[in-house]
């Protein structure tokens, strides 16, 4: 056989791939990422099935969440970079426009006024969708900057971060103004910011702790003073620490199985389907069903890094690096609170919790980031 019949016998297999980059390329849809997010949405249903209960009911509510995240991510994921930056002033009006409604007539639900419903449509948290409008408008604001920022562009940044951050942490929801705190503060931090400025503001919000601990709801001072000891009242506020660390510990390395964990089934773990899902993992799958779903956390968090260093514009790599270093903290932060390494905020597991409005606005902003890697092949370079 010589080399022009060799080539022959070899172009097929190349031309099929070359096909099915192209499809890809097509539906700006990353292969890996959705592969990665597709398995974990899966065995978050898996587990959730075990949390809940055993209700079939609450799989099928997830599952058709899952499907309007998809769609969200899947339409996202058209839009160009520079059509999300032109939008983006608009999205982050509208989530403060919703976040004063909420303030005025919005739901309330255990004891939090966070949610607006339209009558026999939709019911869900505003707070969420600043999660995206956050990092698109600080990102859109600093692309037209010179970089890295100066002292007046980091206060205008500051500005645009507080407003949302305190009217979230009002309703009160300090896990989820945390976060979009995060969300801003990665953008500024990505824009190039000096470690002597870095320095500073360390300072000031170490300054700022004291102020911050007067205006804390009750409820939040006692969810720090148990996490420094939830031995102090066992049975009342240090109740979920106890009961969630006792889950995990007893699941031993493969755990007792699932659907047959004690402390799930039995409802001695409270939140076990939302907050304290973990728990529920730990317990049934032990610690091997733990590192392989942290496995593939990581996965998708690497994943996310490299397409975001491959972005080609300002706005892009601000915006992909805060989404992804968001989802990082959101998926630490859950597992240290139930793990008992931090205080209890109210923070759900991403794609594992049950939960509607975070799954798709998660799901979204994947959307935004393969927006963000794919178009970028349209460039010329």
């Amino acid at each position: 056989m010589n080399r022009h019949d060799s080539a022959m016998l070899h172009y097929p297999r190349r031309a099929s791939v070359r096909r099915r980059r192209t499809l890809w390329s097509r539906i700006h849809i990353d292969p890996w990422l959705s592969g990665l997010l597709l398995v974990l949405l899966v065995a978050g249903l898996v587990v959730l099935y075990s949390a809940s209960g055993q209700r079939m009911s609450v799989v099928i509510a997830q599952a058709s969440r899952f499907g309007i995240a998809l769609v969200a991510m899947v339409v996202l994921a058209q839009l160009s970079p520079k059509t999300l930056c032109r939008w983006s002033p608009v999205l982050y009006g509208g989530g403060l426009a919703m976040l004063v409604a909420v303030e005025v007539m919005g739901d309330i639900g255990m004891g939090a006024q966070r949610w607006l419903e339209i009558p026999g449509v939709v019911r869900f948290q505003p707070s969420e969708l600043m999660k995206l409008a956050m990092p698109m408008m600080v990102a859109a604001y600093l692309q037209r900057q010179v970089l890295p920022p100066r002292l007046r562009d980091i206060l205008v940044c500051a500005l645009i971060m507080a407003v949302p951050v305190m009217l979230i942490a009002k309703q009160p929801d300090l896990g989820t103004s945390l976060l979009v705190a995060c969300a801003g503060l990665f953008v500024v931090l990505l824009a190039g910011l000096s470690w002597r400025l870095i320095g500073c503001l360390v300072v000031l919000v170490g300054a700022a702790l004291p102020l911050l601990w007067i205006n804390m709801h009750a409820y939040q001072r006692q969810r720090v003073l148990t996490f420094l000891n939830p031995e102090s009242d066992p049975l009342g506020a240090g109740w979920n620490i106890i009961q969630s660390t006792t889950a995990i510990g007893s699941g031993g390395l493969t755990g007792k199985g699932w659907t047959l964990g004690t402390q799930s089934q039995l409802e001695f773990l409270p939140e076990r389907h939302t907050d304290f899902i973990v728990a529920v993992l730990g317990e049934e799958f032990g610690l091997v069903g733990m590192l392989l779903v942290l496995t593939l956390y990581l996965l998708i968090v690497g994943r996310g890094l490299l397409m975001a260093n491959g972005a080609h514009d300002t706005y892009g790599r601000l915006v992909a690096g805060s989404i992804i270093l968001t989802f990082f903290i959101y998926v630490f932060v859950n597992i240290g609170m139930v793990s008992g390494i931090l205080p209890i905020v109210g923070v759900p597991l991403p794609l594992v919790s049950f939960g509607g409005t975070s799954s798709v606005t998660l799901m979204a902003g994947f959307g935004i980031l393969m927006s963000i890697h794919s178009h970028r092949r349209l460039l010329p370079r």
